[in-house]
């Protein structure tokens, strides 16, 4: 089947050990995200494992863009396990809580220096290439202000998330489809992690709003 071979095809040319660890980096990615839905502090050390597996493989695939965003993801996993323990009271993990005007302004600062840095990563090592380049740019960096969002625990974090995901759906399928180095079980994780963001974002304002009543 023609779609088949699209999407796994390309794996004809990894070795088993990539593909392994590539099946071993979505499924602790998943459980992660699974973890985060229930509001569990677990999603840290499952996210922890995810991320080191996949800049491992995005550094050897030359995805320097995606490396990046893996490579802090890991940084805010490590904050942000800290920071919920930090601020919570009686042994509890800091609360939900609604993203105030100044951490939107924090928030889209770190993606604009985000998209910046990247742009200065593509260009002094001559890889930018084409449009693809620059929406990698704009990905990591709703990503990075996405993950901040999630350590300190805002409920729009995963509207932010949602976005980037949304975006790099086709992206990924584009990459594929173009030859670039991708992984296709990966494009359709950010399906998944798409629809995963959606549900998240309404379960965290019941928690939400739980917090609210009982205070």
């Amino acid at each position: 089947m023609e779609w088949m071979d699209f999407i796994f095809g390309q794996y004809s040319e990894y070795s088993t050990t990539q593909v392994l660890l590539e099946v071993t980096a979505i499924v602790m990615s998943v459980i992660s995200v699974l973890y985060s839905l229930r509001n569990n502090i677990l999603v840290f050390p499952f996210g922890i494992v995810s991320t080191l597996l996949f800049v491992y493989l995005l550094y050897q695939w030359n995805l320097l863009g995606d490396m990046v965003i893996n490579g802090y993801y890991f940084i805010m996993s490590v904050y942000g396990w800290y920071y919920w323990l930090k601020n919570g009271k009686n042994n509890t993990e800091a609360p939900i809580t609604i993203t105030l005007f100044k951490e939107w302004v924090t928030a889209t600062g770190i993606a604009v220096a985000t998209g910046v840095a990247i742009f200065i990563l593509y260009k002094s090592t001559q890889r930018l290439e084409s449009w693809v380049s620059y929406v990698d740019m704009l990905t990591t960096g709703i990503f990075f202000a996405g993950m901040w969002l999630m350590a300190r625990r805002k409920l729009e974090h995963w509207l932010v998330l949602m976005v980037g995901n949304i975006i790099s759906v086709p992206l990924y399928f584009y990459k594929i489809d173009q030859m670039y180095n991708a992984f296709s079980l990966t494009a359709v994780l950010y399906i998944f992690l798409s629809i995963i963001a959606f549900v998240g974002y309404k379960q965290w304002k019941k928690y939400l709003n739980n917090q609210i009543s009982l205070a």
